[in-house]
């Protein structure tokens, strides 16, 4: 049975409802420290790569190319996505946590996206 998949910015606070906590970036967010996360785990690996991430920028107008290439690169290296699949699996709550301040287009979405299907 599948569990609630919930959307977080690292920056708002940590509430136990969050359930298990999963920062889904590559690079650790500025300005917040390890115990401030309160993270479960922190899935660097499952992050865009460098480059797809600095090519997207955050631009609105490459989500679409962005989520297509996201997902290639994702399909490219199972391990990482077969291990969301599993807590997601596992925890009747999943909060994936991002730093970015666009909250409709980052790669939590995509992967919230992929898991509820």
């Amino acid at each position: 049975m599948k569990g609630t998949i919930l959307l977080k910015r690292i920056y708002e606070p940590y509430a136990k409802s969050d359930g298990f906590r999963i920062l889904v970036d590559r690079l650790w967010p500025r300005g917040i420290g390890k115990d401030q996360a309160k993270l479960n785990l922190w899935s660097k690996e499952i992050g865009p790569s460098t480059e797809l991430r600095k090519w997207f920028g955050h631009d609105p107008q490459k989500w679409v190319a962005f989520k297509k290439k996201y997902r290639q690169e994702l399909a490219d290296k199972g391990g990482p996505l077969q291990e969301l699949r599993l807590l997601h699996r596992k925890h009747k709550r999943v909060t994936l946590l991002y730093g970015a301040r666009d909250e409709k287009h980052n790669e939590a979405v995509v992967l919230a996206e992929i898991l509820e299907k």
